[in-house]
């Protein structure tokens, strides 16, 4: 059973420190293996020079791979980031960013995401990331 965007918003109410939640993240799209995250356009996460810090690019990402693992596992459940990496490959000017992230191999014990972070209305990514979690 998957989780729904209402559950999977619900996990981002209920299990993420408060300057996670200020970011402003919020599931648009949950399947299988996958979760979409929408990461909204502000002017606190820019950096000097108006594009989008990668502190949040990445935050966006790690919070994401939670989202995709829950609804891989059917719900939210102890893990804790092994590995991240993030590649920055645009900047973000003034729009939202769509976070896909993708359950690549899930076992007992740990789970291998792919992320691709992309600016609302274009093709090529923003970034790419990869994240490595330890389950409970």
């Amino acid at each position: 059973m998957t989780l729904t965007t209402a559950e999977a918003d619900k996990i981002l109410a209920d299990n993420f420190a408060p300057w996670v939640q200020a970011l402003g993240l919020s599931v648009t799209d949950t399947g299988e293996r996958h979760a979409v995250l929408r990461l909204p356009w502000s002017d606190q996460l820019a950096r000097e020079g108006g594009a989008l810090s990668g502190q949040a690019l990445m935050a966006a990402a790690d919070t994401a791979s939670v989202i995709a693992v829950s609804a891989a596992r059917g719900g939210f459940g102890p893990m804790t980031t092994v590995q991240q990496s993030t590649s920055f490959q645009r900047a973000v000017l003034g729009q939202d960013v769509l976070v896909h992230a993708r359950v690549t191999k899930l076992g007992r014990r740990l789970a291998f995401l792919d992320i691709t972070l992309t600016a609302e209305g274009e093709e090529e990514p923003a970034a790419h990331a990869t994240t490595l979690y330890a389950l409970a």
